[in-house]
């Protein structure tokens, strides 16, 4: 997730005017405190400092580090990530499970999104934000089953965001709950379990409530 928020690098929306500038710098800074000290250690003085910016201004917008938090990890939604498009629905869903084990296993890049899920445990703020960023990437990822749709892999009228939550919930599992190894095997094997029942019509689509 980390990497998704670098709002400098190439795809993401960049940053115009002094205070627009100062928003990202002092998120920046938040995502950086919350990886290294976890949401426990994380302080608005800490943040002031690591962004240059007088923590004055800082407690004036977000108030505390919860609100620093909740608001840093809303900024994943600013980003420009789309899902891969392998020409297939298990070779996409394959894809978005790999990326999520390499951001939640590689040691330069595990630290925030490691930390992300904690702070949602901590703070009802941090929750709703995780939540809305995962709410974004399920949006997000629902083009790689409207393609499969497209391409007759699947039924019509397949929830899209069961099929990508199906792909991806045993990655999570692992690493969460059961805490075994994840490589990018668990990844593949989610998303070929994840079609064969998508094909089979395990995911329907809600029907609209009269």
């Amino acid at each position: 997730m980390r990497r998704e928020w670098r709002l400098s690098e190439p795809g993401t929306r960049r940053p115009g005017g002094r205070t627009e500038r100062t928003r990202v710098a002092v998120l920046m800074a938040t995502l950086d405190e919350l990886a290294e000290r976890g949401y426990a250690g994380l302080t608005v003085e800490a943040v002031a400092a690591r962004s240059g910016v007088h923590k004055t201004t800082v407690y004036r917008r977000w108030a505390s580090a919860e609100g620093l938090v909740a608001a840093a990890l809303a900024m994943g939604a600013e980003s420009e990530w789309v899902p891969p498009d392998t020409g297939s629905l298990q070779g996409d869903l394959a894809g978005i499970g790999r990326e999520l084990v390499r951001y939640f296993t590689e040691p330069a890049l595990s630290a925030l999104p490691m930390a992300s899920i904690s702070a949602a445990f901590l703070s009802e703020r941090a929750a709703d934000s995780l939540r809305a960023y995962y709410e974004d990437r399920h949006a997000r990822c629902a083009v790689v089953v409207e393609r499969a749709v497209a391409r007759g892999e699947v039924p019509a009228g397949t929830d899209a965001v069961e099929v990508v939550r199906a792909a991806t919930a045993p990655v999570f599992y692992r690493l969460f709950v059961s805490r075994e190894e994840v490589d990018d095997s668990v990844a593949d094997s989610a998303a070929r379990m994840a079609v064969i029942a998508a094909k089979a019509g395990a995911f329907p689509g809600r029907m609209p409530r009269r």
